[in-house]
């Protein structure tokens, strides 16, 4: 596992740059003399470069040693944060996020796969949700650090510090990141199967909707709560978010090894993300209430992917590389979707306030589409023991390609897994039969 910590250092880096930013768009749009709305298509131009950057890996760079595309994809990311910390103007500020969005889309698909290739399968769980944990504590802690950092010396300066920690974990890397065995080239037509296989679609699919209503939210907390609540300090509700990643990163890989249902876990996180939206207007004016809320929906967002792509696994052993990465696209494609149909709301003159009831109408659709899944099976087809979860086949040589967390997806990003990224897969733990 130490091993994986390196990868965690990176990770860190990741997630504080994929969200930090939704906590500066205000101070970022007065600088620049812009509108939040506008100021808001920097998280859209990071993540749908992180989002296209990721079947990059699937395909072109598949082959190549995973260490030197994990310290040059970091390298990538570091050098778009250096620009931004410099960009003189709207236009340039979103060229470098393109840079730096590529850049940890490469590196978060890469250290994923990565810590699943440094640990034995049955530490395979554990070893992804380290990597995501350490997105989601780039989060709890950087993010509102960071957003205290620029009310004290503006904004650049805490791009400076991002860019300042991406050189520190290329350093740790490139001394101690031992080599990581290559995956074998995947065929053509492999990849190309995968964006019509019904039993990965549907899967793939509850991800982007996720990913559009959480991650996409998330992008205008500051307005959303300014508006909903009259709250002017957005850093103790920034805490609150991340601290429920955290909570969900760290807990669902050992619950997802030991528990194995994963379909029915995803329509409890789902249900608990769109339960959490919907309060948060009416809950704006009580704090501790707010909080709580933003510690559920940030628990659910990060903790999504991880039985996503345990599903993934279960079903497409044979296809597990492309399709972790196809679902890591759609974490962030829908990362980028959710925060240009919130600035399209916004400069339409809707009210940010409102912003929660549409993105929790997003998580029913997601929640709809999984039930689907659910009824007919396709996401449930057990593997056999050649498939995802006893480490040999395919899904052993796929391990991870996803991120997030999101953000995560998060990623990502959640986010989420975020939301971010980005959270990773993982496998079916000891018992050698995954369970969708």
């Amino acid at each position: 596992m130490r091993k994986v910590l390196l990868l965690a250092l990176g990770a860190f880096t990741l997630g504080l740059d994929a969200y930090v930013m939704a906590g500066l768009l205000p101070v970022v749009a007065d600088d620049l003399d812009t509108s939040v709305s506008l100021a808001g298509q920097l998280v859209t131009a990071f993540t749908l470069s992180y989002a296209l950057s990721a079947p990059l890996v699937a395909g072109v760079l598949t082959g190549v040693r995973p260490r030197l595309v994990i310290l040059v994809a970091l390298a990538v990311f570091t050098l778009g944060n250096g620009l931004t910390a410099l960009a003189p103007s709207l236009g340039l500020l979103l060229a470098s996020r393109v840079v730096a969005g590529a850049g940890a889309g490469v590196y978060s698909a890469l250290s994923t796969a990565a810590a699943s290739a440094l640990v034995p399968p049955e530490r395979r769980g554990r070893a992804l949700a380290l990597v995501m944990g350490g997105m989601s504590t780039g989060t709890v802690l950087g993010v509102p650090l960071g957003v205290l950092l620029a009310e004290q010396a503006g904004w650049r300066a805490t791009m400076a510090l991002l860019t300042g920690l991406g050189l520190v974990a290329i350093a740790g890397l490139a001394a101690l990141l031992p080599p990581v065995p290559a995956e074998p080239p995947v065929p053509a037509r492999v990849r190309r199967g995968a964006l019509a296989d019904r039993a990965v679609a549907p899967v793939v699919a509850v991800s982007f909707l996720a990913a559009v209503a959480s991650l996409g939210l998330y992008t205008y907390l500051a307005p959303v709560l300014a508006s909903a609540g009259d709250v002017s300090q957005v850093t103790p509700y920034l805490w609150a978010w991340g601290i429920g990643g955290v909570l969900g990163s760290v807990a669902i890989g050992p619950l997802v090894d030991r528990a194995g249902r994963v379909r029915a876990l995803v329509v409890t996180v789902l249900v608990a993300i769109g339960g959490a939206q919907v309060l948060l207007p009416s809950l704006a004016t009580v704090p501790l209430l707010l909080g709580l809320a933003l510690v559920v929906w940030g628990a659910g967002g990060w903790a999504l992917q991880v039985p996503q792509q345990h599903q993934l696994l279960a079903v497409r052993a044979e296809r597990g590389t492309v399709a972790l990465a196809l679902n890591n696209s759609a974490l962030y494609l829908g990362s980028a979707v959710g925060s240009a149909l919130g600035g399209l709301a916004l400069a339409a003159g809707a009210p940010a306030s409102a912003l929660p009831w549409g993105a929790a109408g997003v998580v029913g659709l997601g929640l709809l589409l999984q039930l689907a899944i659910a009824r007919t099976g396709r996401a449930g087809r057990p593997a056999d023991g050649s498939g995802a979860a006893n480490g040999s086949g395919a899904a052993n040589r796929s391990g991870a390609v996803g991120g997030a967390g999101a953000a995560s997806g998060a990623g990502a990003v959640c986010a989420s897994g975020v939301q971010a990224g980005g959270p990773g897969a993982v496998d079916g733990g000891a018992s050698g039969t995954p369970r969708a």
